[in-house]
């Protein structure tokens, strides 16, 4: 026990980063267990939306869906969500696959989506980038 005590007061700074990482992997861990959103791989993602019925939310704004995304993508902004959870009304049976760019606006919408009831959540870890990053299809639409 001893010896412990002397490597990590010898090494402080690798101790500490030791024991963040740790923390890090445990709340990541937890956070993913008690989640009830499924995140899914680009890849992953692909093979569900080929198995089956998925209905893909682009959360980007109107410029950036418009310069790709997932075919078959619906684009509805992150603030204009709550505006159309009307349209979303039917598909709450329906599994909802969340596009954002980076993956960082699906925590808000999901959040908005669980309290109307939605029940089946899909999240793309990594968003657009990531499914850029696998070199996977995108759509490229004009403006209207």
């Amino acid at each position: 026990m001893d010896q412990y005590f002397e490597f990590v007061t010898n090494h402080y700074l690798l101790s500490f980063a030791f024991v963040v990482v740790l923390f890090l992997l445990v709340q990541d861990l937890v956070e993913n267990a008690f989640s009830r959103v499924e995140r899914l791989s680009p890849l992953l993602a692909v093979t569900r939306m080929n198995s089956a019925d998925v209905f893909v939310i682009d959360l980007r704004e109107a410029a950036d869906y418009l310069k790709g995304h997932i075919e078959g993508a619906n684009n509805i902004p992150l603030d204009k969500l709550e505006e159309q959870l009307g349209l979303l009304k039917t598909k709450k049976t329906t599994e909802l696959l969340l596009v954002c760019q980076t993956g960082t606006r699906i925590n808000s919408a999901t959040k908005t989506l669980i309290k109307e009831g939605f029940e089946k959540i899909l999240s793309l870890k990594g968003g657009m980038q990531s499914w850029e990053d696998n070199n996977l299809p995108l759509t490229v639409e004009s403006k209207k």
